[in-house]
């Protein structure tokens, strides 16, 4: 089984098993999880366990919700070495950051799995974010808040493919899709998005809603709020964190999203 760099899918061969009895060989598709080693000057700096695709999206979108930048030209060039890695299939992305921020402090050096949008954080303070609470004027129809997720999905081809996949997912208040994007990480997949629109000078996002495809953890509310990102919703539940920051930086926040129903945890007075 193997795959080339910017794939995003693979076909494997498997052998199903139904009512307990082998069904033979056959082909399946699943989605591709590879590293990308993101370099600075030179200088190690982390590794992103992700789908591969809109990586220089992912670069932009991971580096402003870390803080290190705070619009697309702070990063003077994102480029890809002619050697790239051949284990796991990896690439590298070489980062040169403006020179007021060549000093700032990127020596968090961790292990970033697809599952993991805190890893390497080094104390429980550092977990804190420095931001304002997100302000708008934005409110939405209930009736049309329960129908996203399905918008959503419909969206979302390479979990139609392979169901391996998280999204998140832009929304204008009258239900527009706006843009969407894939990763095997529900933290990717945000910082993906987030990340085209720091390349589309869209910032702040403070007239749009954000669906997601799973559950809602802490760290997805954290960057809706560096973003400023007023509605945050999705088919899943909500953890307590998520909830604290959602009520804290006063962010909608909607979990359990069905056809008909939906629980507003924190700030309802966006749903009409």
């Amino acid at each position: 089984m193997k795959t080339r760099p910017n794939e995003a899918t693979i076909t494997c061969s498997i052998e199903p098993f139904r009512d307990g009895n082998s069904q033979g060989t056959c082909t399946d598709i699943a989605a591709v999880e590879a590293p990308l080693e993101i370099r600075f000057g030179g200088r190690e700096g982390t590794i992103l366990m992700r789908t591969p695709g809109h990586d220089d999206e992912l670069v932009r979108g991971f580096l402003f919700n870390e803080g290190i930048i705070r619009s697309a030209s702070d990063i003077l060039s994102i480029e890809r070495p002619a050697e790239q890695p051949t284990s796991f299939n990896g690439q590298t992305i070489e980062i040169r950051l403006a020179q007021s921020l060549q000093n700032r402090s990127l020596n968090r050096s961790f292990l970033s799995s697809s599952s993991c949008g805190s890893c390497g954080k080094s104390s429980i303070d550092s977990l804190a974010i420095e931001a304002p609470p997100v302000k708008s004027q934005i409110s939405i129809d209930m009736r049309l808040l329960t129908c996203l997720p399905e918008r959503l999905k419909a969206a979302q081809t390479t979990f139609l493919q392979t169901g391996g996949v998280h999204a998140s997912g832009l929304f204008t208040p009258e239900g527009d899709l706006i843009a969407i994007r894939e990763d095997v990480g529900r933290h990717n997949a945000l910082d993906k998005l987030i990340g085209w629109a720091v390349g589309e000078n869209r910032l702040p996002l403070a007239e749009s809603i954000l669906v997601l495809s799973g559950r809602i953890s802490y760290e997805l509310v954290q960057k809706a709020v560096m973003a400023s990102i007023p509605i945050v919703t999705a088919a899943g539940a909500p953890s307590s964190m998520a909830i604290d920051f959602a009520n804290r930086y006063d962010i909608t926040l909607a979990g359990f999203v069905r056809p008909t129903s939906l629980n507003a945890y924190t700030h309802a007075f966006r749903i009409h």
